[in-house]
C-alpha cells in the first residue's frame, strides 16, 4: 500500500471517529476536507458506477498465476488495515439503503473506506447518497451477494466478519491457489464450490461462468480431478441409494403413488421390473432395488448430463428447478452439482466432437430420446474448493466457508437469517 493510501485511510478513519463524537465542530472538519484544493475534480476522481478499485467482473480465472500474485498483493493490504486496528463494526439494525439518512451511514462509509469499496474523497456524513449505494453494491459483488445497494442481515454478517478472519482467510486459500494456479491446463472447467459457480477456461480466460447449485451442509460436493468424457442427451436418472433412504422411502410412505407421479420405474438387481405396490415400505427393502427416472421434463436432470469419472459417482446437469439459481444459498444438491444455462457449457465442451454442433444438440433434446455422447477430447475437470480470491488489484473475493473448511467459525453467515 502506497504512501498516498495509507494517509487517505489515515485521515478517512480519523475523521468518522472525529464526526460520529463531535458534533457540529467535527462537521466543520469534515467539510474542510472536502473542500480542500487537493480533492481535485469529483468526476475525474471518483466514478460512482465502477467505484474504486476497478470493477468486481473480471475473466480471469480463479486460478491463474495472475490470481496468486493479486491475492498476495491482498494480504499484503489486509495485513496493513489489520495493523491500523481494522474496520469498525456497522450496527446491523437498520435496513440501510439509497435515500437514507442516519448516523450509522457514517460508520459504513468508514467500513467501505477501510475496504477500498468507496473512494477517501467521499467524506464521512450521515447521507445513504450514490457514492455509498455504487460502495455497498461492489462490495456485494465482491462477496457473491446480490449488488442491489441495500444493506440487509446477509450484508450485514458479510461486512462485519473482522479484518483478521478476512486476511487468515486470504492466507489459507492462497495456499490451495498456489498448488494449483496454472497446471490445470489450457481448456477446463472448474467447479468453485463456496462460490457456487463454474467457470470454462481456455488460454488462462474464463469464457463461460455459469452460477452453480453444489451439495449440502451434509450431502457436500467432493473435490474431484477428472475429464469430462461423456454427455448424455435425455438422461435416465439413477437414484443414488442415499437418496432412496433418506428421500424416497420416506416420500413413498406418505404418498404411495409418488414413484408414479415422477415417471420413475423400479428394477430388481436381475434387471426385472418390480410393482412397486408389491414393496413394504415401512421397512428399508426397497433400498436393495434400482430407482430409474425416464427422461423427460421432470426429470431430476432435465436435458442433460455431464459424465467423468468419479469415485463419488458425482457429476452435473441441469434441471428442472430452474428458480433454484435465484436463491441467495444454493448449496442444495445432494453432491452433484447443477448448471445454470448449461446447454451453452455442454456445446462449448462438445466443440470437438464431430457432428455435434448447437443444432444438432437442441433437435436430440427435442427428440426426448435418451443418446450418450463420448467427448472427443475429453475436457478437464476440477471440483475446487476456493473462499478468497483476487481477480485485480483492490478487487478481493470472499465466500462463505459453507462446508467449514477454512478453520474459522466466524466465516460461517449462512445461518443469518
Amino acid at each position: 500500500m502506497n504512501t498516498t493510501r495509507r494517509s487517505l485511510l489515515a485521515t478517512a478513519g480519523a475523521l468518522a471517529l472525529t464526526a460520529i463524537a463531535g458534533g457540529a465542530g467535527a462537521q466543520n472538519v469534515v467539510d474542510e476536507v472536502l473542500q480542500s484544493s487537493r480533492r481535485g475534480n469529483w468526476n475525474d476522481t471518483f466514478d460512482a458506477r465502477a467505484s474504486e478499485g476497478g470493477k468486481v467482473a473480471s475473466t480471469l480465472p480463479v486460478f491463474s498465476p495472475q490470481t496468486v500474485f493479486f491475492v498476495e498483493q491482498a494480504i499484503a493490504q489486509y495485513q496493513d488495515i489489520v495493523a491500523r486496528g481494522g474496520w469498525p463494526v456497522v450496527p446491523a439494525t437498520k435496513k440501510l439503503q439509497l435515500g437514507v439518512s442516519d448516523p450509522d451511514v457514517q460508520v459504513l462509509r468508514q467500513r467501505l473506506m477501510v475496504s477500498g469499496d468507496l473512494s477517501q474523497q467521499a467524506g464521512i456524513s450521515p447521507s445513504f447518497d450514490t457514492y455509498v449505494d455504487a460502495a455497498v453494491k461492489r462490495f456485494q459483488a465482491r462477496h457473491g451477494l446480490p449488488a442491489d445497494g441495500v444493506l440487509g442481515a446477509y450484508s450485514y454478517a458479510a461486512m462485519n466478519i473482522s479484518a483478521q478472519v478476512r486476511l487468515g482467510q486470504l492466507e489459507t486459500n492462497l495456499g490451495r491457489l498456489r498448488t494449483q494456479a496454472g497446471t490445470l491446463g489450457e481448456r477446463y472447467v472448474n467447479v468453485n464450490i463456496p462460490a457456487a459457480q463454474v467457470e470454462a477456461v481456455e488460454n488462462d480466460r474464463v469464457v463461460l461462468r455459469h452460477t452453480a447449485i453444489v451439495g449440502k451442509v451434509d450431502r457436500q460436493s467432493p473435490i474431484v480431478n477428472s475429464k469430462i468424457n461423456e454427455i448424455i442427451v435425455n438422461p435416465y436418472w439413477n437414484a443414488p441409494v442415499s437418496i432412496v433412504r433418506k428421500d424416497i422411502i420416506p416420500l413413498m410412505r406418505k404418498n404411495p403413488n409418488y414413484l408414479k407421479d415422477n415417471h420413475i420405474r423400479l428394477f430388481a438387481p436381475n434387471g426385472g421390473e418390480v410393482d412397486p405396490m408389491t414393496v413394504d415400505w415401512s421397512t428399508e427393502e426397497a433400498a436393495k432395488y434400482l430407482f430409474r427416472q425416464d427422461p423427460g421434463a421432470i426429470n431430476a436432470m432435465a436435458s442433460v448430463k455431464i459424465n467423468f469419472p468419479s469415485p463419488d459417482g458425482v457429476y452435473m446437469h441441469d434441471t428442472p428447478q430452474q428458480s433454484l439459481f435465484g436463491k441467495l444459498m444454493r448449496f442444495d444438491s445432494s453432491g452433484c452439482v447443477r448448471v445454470q444455462n448449461v446447454r451453452d457449457l455442454v456445446t462449448w465442451v462438445l466443440r470437438d466432437t464431430p457432428g455435434w454442433n448447437r443444432q444438432r444438440f437442441e433437435q436430440t433434446i427435442k427428440s426426448g430420446v435418451n443418446t450418450p455422447v463420448p467427448v472427443t477430447n475429453p475436457v478437464p475437470v476440477y471440483f475446487t474448493y476456493i473462499s478468497a480470491w483476487s481477480t485485480g488489484d483492490g478487487v478481493v473475493q470472499f465466500r462463505d466457508d459453507i462446508y467449514g473448511r477454512d478453520g474459522v467459525q466466524e466465516l460461517q453467515i449462512s445461518s443469518a437469517q
